[in-house]
């Protein structure tokens, strides 16, 4: 590849840059799936009779992507607006004499490019599900491990009361379960797109179709697909249940890797992840790269989303720009979203995990993190008002001496009898934290 080659290898895009995404949505990948669902509808066809056997094997053996060339095929596509016109054109060439008249024989553009852009989807959505399962199970692990981890949780920056580290990856692997369930729905959904012209199978039946309605149960089968109860030319709700389950499995993604690089800080460092980037000025450095690249993704996806989205408006029986505008939108999501699963993996099963740093964090505000607990303890011993008036004083003192709330406390007679070691104790205040894990990690 010289360096005036155009094409696209993910220069300016090193989260998704080598992913098996990058590859399943290439631009070979896709000329794939356009001569595959060329193939599938010939030899669907001579399924039912409307073609001779032959010609699905003439078909086939010509709907090789390696005898293409895909960048006169981008360049010739401005003819028409999609590329499916000039491909038709090489295919038809490719088959030849006899049975060229059988490529896509009662089709149209869109039938194609649709049904091509759902086996793309659907290829690499198995590749985002396989590493979303090895992500749940990194987390599984860290939620195990630290079920009882103590560490401070924080509200609107600052600390709140005790939480577990154990129930934090526990969170993060049910958000990560969440994706999956939505992906995996979508893409065994995944339909093909055959409806002719104006979506009528009008051009099948002139063919010869008697039943032309099991068209697309017989193509359907051929790409490993699901029949639509309808053609969807104009009904795009394939399309946007991709948006939604893509844009949902970024921002879950997103959601363990905002909390990492919080975590992460030089000044808070309760986490770190395995192997860090460097930084081209400061040798010191070692950057949270896998957790930078996912949440620059899922700031992304939810304005692809929205195109896709916003394609729902498709007017007439077939659309002048809604449907054009979905192409790049969906392939950016795809590959975005593949990338930030495959860092995903990446970060999880290498996060480093720092308890005894978490612990002295919460011992920062010198126990007021315990302040709730007790406020809650003290109240039925010292009566409500009088608790408050004694916590808000020492909370004070606290504050202003930088002394331990428990020391403080000790002082006050009307606490003699209390256990403040127990009571004070950061680790004993995590509530149902363990238990909330446990219950999350029965989730399979």
């Amino acid at each position: 590849m010289t360096a005036d080659d155009p094409s696209d290898t993910g220069l300016l895009a090193p989260g998704w840059a080598g992913s098996p995404a990058a590859s399943a949505t290439s631009d070979t990948a896709y000329l794939r799936a356009l001569l595959d669902a060329e193939a599938a509808l010939t030899r669907a066809q001579a399924a039912l009779g409307l073609a001779p056997a032959e010609a699905a094997t003439a078909v086939t053996a010509a709907a090789d992507v390696g005898c293409f060339d895909v960048r006169s095929l981008a360049e010739r596509a401005r003819g028409g607006g999609n590329p499916v016109i000039p491909l038709v054109a090489d295919l038809t060439e490719a088959v030849g004499g006899e049975y060229g008249p059988y490529v896509h024989r009662g089709a149209t553009s869109q039938d194609i490019m649709d049904t091509a852009t759902m086996l793309v989807a659907s290829r690499t959505l198995d590749l985002i599900l396989t590493d979303l399962a090895r992500t749940e199970q990194a987390l599984s692990q860290l939620a195990a491990a630290h079920r009882d981890s103590t560490m401070p949780g924080r509200t609107l920056t600052q600390h709140a009361v005790p939480t577990t580290f154990g129930l934090k990856a526990a969170g993060w692997r049910s958000l990560v379960l969440d994706a999956r369930d939505r992906v995996r729905a979508v893409r065994d959904g995944l339909p093909v797109q055959l409806g002719g012209a104006a979506g009528t199978l009008a051009a099948f039946t002139a063919y010869g179709a008697e039943d032309a309605p099991a068209l697309p149960d017989a193509y359907a089968g051929e790409l490993g697909l699901t029949a639509p109860l309808l053609p969807w030319h104009t009904l795009r709700t394939p399309i946007a249940d991709l948006a939604g389950c893509l844009a949902f499995t970024a921002g879950a993604l997103g959601k363990v890797a905002a909390d990492v690089l919080v975590l992460c800080r030089t000044e808070i460092g309760e986490v770190s992840e395995g192997s860090g980037g460097g930084s081209s000025a400061m040798p010191h450095k070692a950057n949270p790269v896998r957790s930078t690249l996912i949440a620059a993704a899922a700031r992304r996806a939810p304005q692809l989303a929205a195109v896709l989205y916003g394609s729902l408006v498709a007017e007439d029986e077939r659309p002048a720009g809604a449907w054009h505008a979905e192409w790049e939108p969906l392939r950016e999501l795809l590959r975005l979203v593949g990338g930030a699963a495959r860092d995903a993996v990446e970060l999880t099963e290498g996060l480093r995990v720092h308890p005894d740093v978490m612990r002295e964090h919460l011992d920062l505000t010198h126990g007021l993190i315990v302040s709730e607990r007790l406020s809650a303890e003290l109240a039925p011993l010292l009566g409500r008002a009088r608790a408050k008036e004694l916590l808000t004083k020492v909370a004070r003192r606290t504050y202003a001496e930088g002394r331990p709330l428990a020391e403080l406390l000790a002082g006050e007679t009307e606490l003699k009898d209390v256990d403040l070691d127990e009571l004070t104790d950061p680790a004993r205040y995590t509530g149902s934290a363990g238990a909330l894990t446990d219950r999350a990690l029965e989730r399979r």
